[in-house]
């Protein structure tokens, strides 16, 4: 698993994921990302973060083997804890961060582009949550700022996804271009971002992190208290086991 650095051009850094097949993170790999995207909005030359990820899709959320390895509740509190990490470091990144989606966005995919402040997707891209196939809940609080409440209800209920088109329309993907361009129209958008004045960039983060009517750090952790409890109950080995289906 790695998550590397590298400076794109003046003002502009890429975070890229790269943990084959599916980018399915460990309780690691959460931490490595929110180091990553914290280091490089700490850094005063950088003034616009790309979030990226190699091979087939963008990220499919949780390892789910590293979980069911586990016999105890370590490996559960660890990704808990790991992706609130790396989701509060893409939303209080001091620049913004423009997710470059490709392929599949699942689970804690979601939970990273929701906090982002711009998305740029390829045709391929979809975006959900399986988390009721997996036994688990969250990243609600992330959907929710793609989607419109009603359609957001409905996606998680049935683990449906949605298309980079269908964000376009509601306004919530900024570009949908083909797979091969991807990166060169996330890089386009950040390398403007990248042009506005550095200190006024981390003005303007703070102030619009400020004036969002959901506090999301708090709401996440408030969703991940019933996955907690969903394995507590033995719920969410259950359904697991079943792949959502009622036993």
């Amino acid at each position: 698993m790695s998550v590397s650095t590298a400076r794109s051009s003046d003002g502009v850094r890429v975070v890229t994921v790269d943990r084959p097949p599916v980018n399915a993170l460990p309780v690691q790999g959460w931490y490595d990302l929110a180091d990553a995207v914290r280091t490089a909005g700490r850094d005063p030359e950088v003034r616009c973060v790309v979030l990226a990820a190699a091979g087939r899709g963008f990220n499919a959320g949780v390892d789910i083997k590293e979980l069911q390895r586990d016999t105890g509740h370590e490996a559960l509190i660890g990704a808990n804890r790991g992706c609130a990490e790396a989701f509060a470091a893409v939303y209080t990144c001091e620049v913004p961060v423009v997710a470059a989606v490709r392929g599949f966005c699942l689970g804690g995919g979601v939970g990273l582009v929701g906090n982002a402040d711009a998305i740029v997707a390829s045709e391929d891209a979809v975006f959900g949550l399986p988390e009721l196939d997996r036994g688990a809940l969250g990243a609600a609080t992330h959907l929710a700022r793609l989607v419109p409440q009603h359609l957001m209800r409905t996606l998680y209920y049935t683990s449906r996804t949605v298309t980079a088109a269908e964000l376009l329309a509601h306004g919530s993907v900024w570009r949908v271009v083909p797979p091969h361009e991807l990166m060169d129209a996330a890089l386009e958008l950040a390398e403007e971002i990248a042009a506005k004045d550095g200190h006024l960039l981390r003005l303007a983060k703070a102030a619009l992190n400020g004036i969002d009517p959901v506090d999301v750090q708090r709401s996440y952790r408030f969703e991940q208290g019933f996955t907690f409890e969903a394995n507590l109950a033995g719920t969410a080995d259950r359904v697991r086991d079943t792949f959502g289906k009622e036993a």
